[in-house]
């Protein structure tokens, strides 16, 4: 019985079981016109082997998943109680250990626009002040992450380096094509080891 026609018959995707019979233990045989064809007598035990299998695989990726959102929410809860501070210590606290200076970055560009007839030239400061607070956040964000890596809690003297760019460019008619502005900005800081004290 041909490969496709017992996977229609069960329900199963047909591609997937070629690529599983074709792999495993099985007796099959090259079908005349293409795919793999399964000896009558085998359906019933290539089926129940093929279902036990899946079923375990099925199981293994729920448990990898349940594992992987588990370590998702406790590296967003450590991400949470990482504390920032543009100073240097913290009240009620000791640094414990120093791990060495972290950024992190984000960037913005922005339409230059044209002014024409019909066309509004992009208002770039609005534009900017509007994508400000999210770059900085971000990498602020980053910079969390940064200091997670190194197994930190806490991240002293953050401050902000902050990237202006106009790029342009030469065209193929000999004249300059201006390329949409680039804000960039740099969160900077060390990260440390913090204990609340007694």
């Amino acid at each position: 019985m041909k490969a496709r026609d017992i996977a229609r018959q069960y329900g199963i995707d047909g591609s997937l079981f070629e690529r599983w019979l074709a792999s495993s233990n099985h007796n099959y045989t090259q079908g005349a016109f293409g795919g793999l064809v399964v000896p009558d007598e085998s359906v019933e035990s290539v089926i129940a082997d093929f279902n036990a299998q899946y079923e375990a695989e099925m199981n293994r990726l729920s448990a990898q998943q349940a594992k992987d959102e588990a370590a998702a929410k406790e590296k967003q809860q450590a991400l949470a109680g990482i504390l920032i501070t543009s100073g240097y210590s913290f009240d009620g606290y000791t640094i414990t250990r120093y791990s060495g200076y972290i950024s992190g970055d984000d960037v913005v560009q922005v339409d230059r626009g044209t002014v024409g007839w019909f066309s509004k030239g992009t208002n770039v400061g609005a534009t900017l002040m509007e994508s400000l607070s999210v770059i900085r956040r971000n990498a602020l964000t980053e910079l969390k992450e940064a200091a997670y890596a190194l197994g930190c809690n806490a991240v002293i003297g953050v401050d902000f380096d902050y990237l202006n760019l106009e790029p342009e460019t030469a065209n193929s008619q000999g004249g300059t094509t201006y390329l949409p502005y680039v804000f960039g900005v740099t969160a900077n800081g060390n990260a440390v080891i913090i204990e609340k004290n007694n």
